[in-house]
C-alpha cells in the first residue's frame, strides 16, 4: 500500500503552518459557500447537499491526498456531468435522484481508489490536452447557456445544446423582469469584482493581500445583497425563483441502499466522471506543486480523490474533484498543507449547521450569475488557434470533442476525443516516417537527404525509421523498402539505422526477416546499426542474428566505415541539427 503523504507534512507542522492554513481556509470558504450551492444546483440536487459534499471530502483528501494546496469540492464540469447522468434515470429534486448521485459518488470513488491501488495513475494520459482543453472549453459554454433558465427565470430543460437554445428561445417570452434584472445586475458585477475591484482597492491604499481577499469576496456580497433585497421587497411572490427553505445541521453518514441495476446504469458514467475528475486533478496538482518545487504522486492522487468521493457519498452529497480556480485562490492565500482544507471543511459544516436560514430568499439567478462568471474563465479561445497551427490532427480531436459536447452531450463528447484521439494515433503509426540518409560532412551524423547536404554512397542504401515497428506499419514500410529498391539497381548493401525504434512486435519482426530473405535473393547484403539494447534482447532470444545477412553495428557511422570508406569523410563529434 502506497504511503499517505500525511505522515510527512504533519511531522514538520507548526504554529506557523496553521496559521497560514487558517488564513488561507477563511478565504477558500468565503468563495466555496455559494460556489457549493450553485454547483448542487446545475447538478440538479437541493442546495445544501452542495454544502455537504464540502465538509467529508476535504477531510479524506487531508489524509490521503499528495498535493499540499489542492481545494477539493463540487466543480462545475463534474456537476453537469452528474446532471447528465442522471436526469434519465430519476427526476432532479427527488429523493431517487439524490440516491443516485450518491451512488454515482460511491462508484466513482470505487473506481478512483481501485485504479490508484492497480498504480493506474498513467491513465491521466488517456486524455491528449487538446482533448481536455475543448472538452473543458465545450462545457463551460454548455453550463452557461444552461444557467440563462435561472437568469431569465423560465423553465428550461436538456443537456445539449440544440435543445437548450430551442427551449429558450420557445420561452422567452415568459421571462420574468425582477429576476432578469437581478441575475443580470449579479453578472455584471461579478465580473467587475473579478477583474476590476483588486486593482480600485489598491489604489485607494489597500494592501494587495488584502484587496485580493475583499476581490475574491464577491459572490459573498452578491449573495448578501441580493438576498436582503428579495427578502426585504418580498420579490419572491412577483416570481423571483428563490432557494428556499434549507434544513439545517448535517446528514447523518450512512450508505444507500445497493441497486444492482442502477449501479449497472451508472457505471460508465461514473468512469467518464473519475478519469475527467483524475485529469484535472492532477493537471492543477502538478502545476501548483511546480511552483514549490513539490510534487505529487498520481497513484497517490487517484486513491486520495477516490477516498474523497466515497466520503462524499457516505455524507450525502454528489461526486467531487480538484477545483481549479478554488486550488489557485487557496495557493495564492498562502495555504501550507492539506490541513487548510480541513480546516475549512469545518467552516463549511459550522455553516449548515447554523447559516441556512440566510439562505432561504437568496436568488437563484445569483447563483447562476455565480456559475457562468467562474465557467466562462475556463473557455480557452486562443487554444484552439495554437492547436490548429501546431497539429492538425490534434485540432481535429479538439474540434470533434467540442462539436459532440455542445451538439450531443457531455460524455459523448468526451469519448468522442478520445476514439478520434486514438483513430489518429493508430494513423500516424500505420503511416511510419522513414528516411534516406547520408553523412554530414567532417561529422558522425546522418540525416534526412531531402533536408541537408550529405554524403552518400551509390552502393549502400541507408535508412532511418522513426517509428516502432508494429503490425499495423510493418507492411507500409516493407513495401517503402520494395520501392526504393527497384530505383537503386546497383545496390550491395541496405543499412538500417534502429536508433528511434523502441519497440519491435512479432509482426514486425516477420517484416524485418521477409526484407532480409528479398535483399538476399538480390544479393544484397541486411545491415542493422545503433539498435536499442531491449530490442536487440528481443531479436536474439528468437535467433534473428544468425539468419541475418549482414552485420549489426554499434554505431551507423561505423556501419558506413566498415561497408564503404570511400563515401565516408573523417568524423568528429561536433553537432548537426536534426
Amino acid at each position: 500500500m502506497l504511503r499517505p503523504p500525511l505522515f510527512q507534512w504533519a511531522k514538520a507542522y507548526n504554529r506557523s503552518k496553521l496559521s497560514d492554513d487558517a488564513v488561507a481556509a477563511v478565504i477558500v470558504t468565503i468563495m466555496l459557500i455559494p460556489q457549493s450551492l450553485a454547483y448542487a444546483m446545475l447538478a440538479g440536487l437541493p442546495p445544501e447537499v452542495g454544502l455537504y459534499a464540502s465538509i467529508l471530502p476535504l477531510f479524506a483528501y487531508a489524509l490521503l491526498g499528495s498535493s499540499m494546496t489542492l481545494a477539493v469540492g463540487p466543480v462545475a464540469v463534474i456537476s453537469l456531468m452528474t446532471a447528465a447522468a442522471i436526469s434519465p434515470i430519476a427526476t432532479p429534486g427527488s429523493p431517487e435522484y439524490l440516491g443516485a448521485a450518491i451512488l454515482l459518488s460511491l462508484l466513482s470513488g470505487a473506481i478512483l481508489m481501485g485504479l490508484g491501488f492497480a498504480r493506474a495513475g498513467f491513465l491521466a494520459n488517456l486524455l491528449s490536452h487538446p482533448v481536455i482543453s475543448g472538452f473543458i472549453s465545450a462545457s463551460a459554454i454548455l453550463i452557461a447557456v444552461s444557467q440563462f433558465k435561472h437568469i431569465l427565470g423560465i423553465p428550461v430543460y436538456g443537456h445539449d445544446m440544440p435543445t437548450i437554445l430551442l427551449n429558450l428561445t420557445t420561452h422567452l417570452n415568459e421571462t420574468n423582469l425582477p429576476t432578469l434584472i437581478i441575475g443580470v445586475s449579479s453578472m455584471i458585477f461579478l465580473f467587475w469584482v473579478r477583474s476590476g475591484l483588486e486593482p480600485r482597492l489598491i489604489k485607494f491604499g489597500m494592501t494587495a493581500a488584502v484587496a485580493g481577499t475583499v476581490a475574491k469576496a464577491g459572490p459573498v456580497m452578491a449573495v448578501i445583497v441580493s438576498t436582503t433585497i428579495v427578502s426585504f421587497f418580498a420579490l419572491h411572490h412577483a416570481g423571483v425563483s428563490i432557494v428556499g427553505v434549507i434544513p439545517n445541521g448535517l446528514p447523518v453518514p450512512s450508505l444507500p441502499e445497493l441497486d444492482l441495476t442502477l449501479a449497472t446504469e451508472l457505471l460508465p458514467a461514473a468512469f467518464l466522471i473519475s478519469i475527467v475528475g483524475f485529469v484535472e486533478t492532477v493537471s492543477v496538482g502538478h502545476t501548483l506543486a511546480a511552483r514549490r518545487r513539490e510534487r505529487i504522486q498520481p497513484n497517490q492522487e487517484l486513491i486520495g480523490l477516490g477516498a474523497a468521493n466515497i466520503a462524499s457519498g457516505f455524507g450525502g452529497g454528489f461526486p467531487v474533484t480538484g477545483g481549479f480556480s478554488r486550488s489557485v485562490v487557496n495557493f495564492e492565500a498562502g495555504a501550507k498543507t492539506p490541513c487548510a482544507g480541513v480546516i475549512t471543511a469545518i467552516m463549511i459544516a459550522m455553516t449548515a449547521l447554523f447559516l441556512t436560514p440566510l439562505f432561504e430568499y437568496l436568488p437563484k439567478a445569483v447563483l447562476a450569475a455565480t456559475v457562468i462568471v467562474a465557467v466562462l474563465s475556463l473557455v480557452d479561445l486562443k487554444a484552439i488557434h495554437r492547436v490548429w497551427i501546431f497539429s492538425k490532427p490534434d485540432f481535429w480531436a479538439m474540434l470533434t470533442t467540442i462539436a459532440v459536447v455542445l451538439g450531443i452531450g457531455i460524455e459523448a463528447g468526451i469519448v468522442g476525443g478520445i476514439v478520434v484521439s486514438i483513430c489518429f494515433l493508430l494513423a500516424k503509426i500505420a503511416r511510419p516516417h522513414f528516411a534516406v540518409i547520408g553523412q554530414i560532412p567532417g561529422t558522425q551524423h546522418f540525416r534526412n537527404v531531402s533536408r541537408h547536404n550529405v554524403l552518400k554512397s551509390e552502393k549502400i542504401l541507408a535508412i532511418r525509421l522513426d517509428e516502432m515497428l508494429y503490425f499495423l506499419n510493418g507492411h507500409t514500410f516493407e513495401d517503402a523498402i520494395n520501392e526504393l529498391l527497384s530505383k537503386n539497381e546497383h545496390l550491395t548493401d541496405l543499412v538500417l539505422l534502429c536508433h528511434a525504434i523502441n519497440e519491435i512486435d512479432a509482426s514486425g519482426l516477420e517484416v524485418l526477416e521477409s526484407i532480409n530473405e528479398r535483399l538476399h535473393s538480390q544479393n544484397i547484403k541486411f545491415h542493422l546499426s545503433e539498435v536499442k539494447g531491449p530490442v536487440m534482447d528481443r531479436l536474439n532470444r528468437v535467433g534473428f542474428k544468425a539468419n541475418l545477412t549482414g552485420q549489426i553495428f554499434l554505431s551507423h557511422y561505423e556501419a558506413m566505415c566498415t561497408l564503404d570508406p570511400a563515401c565516408v569523410t573523417d568524423g568528429n563529434t561536433q553537432s548537426a541539427g536534426a
